[in-house]
């Protein structure tokens, strides 16, 4: 199984969350690229651009945050966190 978590902060309070469950045989990337685009859907959010700065981050940690810099459009919050939470 895997599980991504997605958490939407604003003054160091988290306004939402969504867990993303995924049992498919798809490769990991692809499950973490449908399982953000489940969370910005839920969230209303269009999918933010992966700067290297994620990347590295993601590699490194299995979590990364999203910021301003990430979105084409104005977002009324602090930042978008995804965190792999289970893995096979």
């Amino acid at each position: 199984m895997f599980r991504l978590w997605g958490k939407m902060w604003k003054d160091n309070h988290m306004l939402k969350d969504l867990v993303i469950d995924d049992d498919s045989e798809d490769t990991r990337t692809h499950k973490i690229f449908h399982a953000l685009q489940e969370i910005c859907y839920d969230f209303d959010l269009e999918n933010p651009i992966w700067l290297e700065s994620n990347i590295s981050d993601f590699k490194r940690h299995s979590k990364t945050r999203f910021r301003q810099d990430s979105f084409i459009e104005h977002i009324e919050f602090d930042y978008l966190e995804i965190q792999v939470i289970e893995e096979d």
